[in-house]
């Protein structure tokens, strides 16, 4: 790579993160899900404290799973929450509830009280949080306006996410070196209402949403978000690979503690160690994979970071070495890095807006069950087939599976690239540059080209308005009257006033050369375009522009209601 090319990758990477810090609404978002993650690693550090007191290794492991359980079944049956208003606000919900229900935790650990209201208290603030993730990666792309934005989003998020896991159960162990459980409880519930706050002040024009359904059928609404990943095969494989990274996760979780105490014979230090490695390559990671922003090629990446989860696993297999593993491990750390960026960037850009929530609520559940089905397995390997040959099994099947869906997932890049060609064009007509990616995206996903010869009419003077009209190539003449009142090239729009004021062609476009054109059906363009205050306004400041540069006969006349 050139010194060029060097120079342009890091100005990419240190524009991501600046990017998401000018754009005030990313940064309250990002900063909230720093709080409400920190808060969440601290507090199931000291719930870990609080069980084995009570109940030894038993009782830690009833409250991991009485907590995750909850987060497997619900999230895909809450999520629909999220698709129905406004997803900073389900975010305070979720995150006050959080911070009441920790509160509370900490005030009956305080005082002495059972230790199975903690319980209860952990399973509730569980079931709150289970919608955080899921509303948090719908919020993204509402409050970005290109791919390259989100991109970047992804990226600083993957970043936080891998601090909160260093920085929170840190804070835990300095607070239980000085003082007791109740107090970390107490701070992670103080980390909960600030990330409430943070999203009070996030302002932003929401997409219409259709009207509240009385009562809720949140099943119904779960089903349409099943639906959605059902008929797409793009989906369907990004949640496949992602639940296989899940189940090489959970495996990992008995891993860490059988390597270190049986394989490596470390110890229970050995256990934090390991785990350690991953975070160390997390946070290495993420710092990476800031340099992916501007890449055109997430799904190649995505790719890379699930066969990263298992490629190091199997190799720990074949070499027993503790120096080796703590290598070995930190890169599953960093394939995390690449598909918290790569993964959830594509689902973002392969959802429709309307029910983006509830497919990330179905890949939430889908990867907690594939968590705890692959502590089940790997449990299940060592005992009958011993350590080495079960970190290798397991290891095995997330390289496996990204190479046979490399082809795949390459196709994906591009059909995402010519996507973001499409989006580029819409950008650049100003009454389009005020919607947020999703709008835009959706649009995007509308148009039809169409292909006009020299000299041959577009659109005629007094005809009824079906379409809206982009350059691609090519120039085109507007008559009024006779005669020409302007010129259009590359980039610019026509046919929009037909459409807004529901008259007739107010003049005729001829092109001028051979001209290439992308074009929209009413319902699409109008939706979007009316559907946001400030797209709506610009739309109506370039009519009344046009219409006062060039005032055509009876340009108001109406056309009757559509039957």
């Amino acid at each position: 790579m050139s010194v060029v090319e060097s120079r342009s990758r890091l100005g990419e990477a240190a524009a991501a993160f600046t990017s998401n810090w000018r754009n005030h609404n990313l940064r309250r978002a990002q900063l909230s899900f720093l709080g409400a993650w920190t808060a969440e690693w601290a507090f199931t550090v000291g719930l870990g404290v609080v069980a084995y007191d009570d109940g030894g290794a038993v009782a830690l492991g009833l409250v991991g799973l009485l907590r995750m359980l909850p987060s497997a079944l619900l999230a895909p049956v809450l999520s629909p929450f999220a698709d129905r208003g406004r997803r900073e606000r389900v975010l305070v919900v979720v995150s006050s509830l959080r911070g009441i229900a920790t509160a509370t935790a900490a005030a009956t650990v305080a005082v002495g009280g059972p230790v199975m209201v903690v319980y209860a208290l952990a399973v509730l603030s569980t079931m709150a949080a289970t919608l955080f993730r899921p509303a948090h990666s719908a919020l993204l792309p509402t409050l970005c306006r290109t791919g390259h934005e989100l991109a970047s989003a992804n990226v600083v998020r993957g970043m936080l996410d891998s601090v909160s896991t260093l920085i929170g159960p840190l804070m835990a162990a300095v607070l239980l070196a000085v003082t007791d459980v109740s107090v970390v409880f107490a701070v992670a519930a103080g980390a909960s209402f600030v990330a409430a706050l943070l999203l009070l002040r996030v302002r932003y024009d929401a997409p219409p949403r259709p009207a509240a359904i009385r009562p809720p059928d949140l099943l119904g609404e779960a089903v349409e978000g099943l639906r959605a990943v059902r008929q797409s095969r793009d989906l369907q494989l990004i949640l496949w690979l992602a639940a296989a990274q899940s189940l090489t996760r959970g495996a990992l979780t008995v891993f860490s503690v059988v390597v270190a105490v049986s394989l490596l014979d470390t110890g229970d230090a050995g256990v934090g160690a390991l785990m350690t490695a991953v975070g160390v390559g997390a946070v290495a990671g993420s710092l990476g994979a800031s340099f992916l922003a501007g890449a055109s090629r997430l799904g190649a990446w995505f790719a890379v970071g699930v066969a990263l989860w298992g490629l190091p696993i199997a190799l720990i297999g074949v070499v027993p070495h503790e120096a080796v593993a703590l290598v070995l491990l930190s890169f599953v750390g960093v394939g995390n890095a690449l598909i918290d960026v790569a993964g959830f960037t594509l689902i973002g850009r392969l959802t429709p807006d309307a029910v983006l929530a509830r497919v990330f609520g179905v890949l939430e559940s889908l990867v907690t069950v594939s968590i705890g089905l692959g502590a089940i397995l790997a449990s299940t390997l060592v005992e009958w087939f011993g350590i080495r040959a079960a970190l290798v099994s397991i290891g095995l099947l997330c390289p496996v599976l990204a190479v046979a869906a490399w082809r795949r997932l390459r196709t994906l890049d591009r059909s995402v690239g010519d996507l973001d060609l499409d989006v580029g064009l819409l950008q650049r007509v100003p009454m389009l540059q005020p919607l947020p990616l999703p709008a835009i995206e959706q649009l995007a996903r509308g148009l039809e080209p169409v292909t006009v010869p020299a000299g041959q009419a577009v659109v005629t003077q007094g005809e009824l308005g079906d379409r809206y009209y982009v350059i691609v190539a090519g120039q085109a003449d507007v008559i009024g009257d006779g005669r020409v009142v302007a010129t259009l090239g590359p980039g610019e729009g026509f046919g929009e006033i037909a459409l807004l004021r529901r008259t007739r062609r107010t003049a005729t476009v001829v092109a001028r050369d051979a001209l290439h054109l992308q074009t929209l059906s009413p319902d699409r363009f109008l939706a979007a375009v009316l559907g946001y205050t400030p797209s709506s306004r610009a739309a109506e400041a370039a009519v009344e522009d046009q219409l006062h540069r060039y005032a055509p006969e009876d340009p108001d006349e109406e056309l009757p209601p559509a039957p």
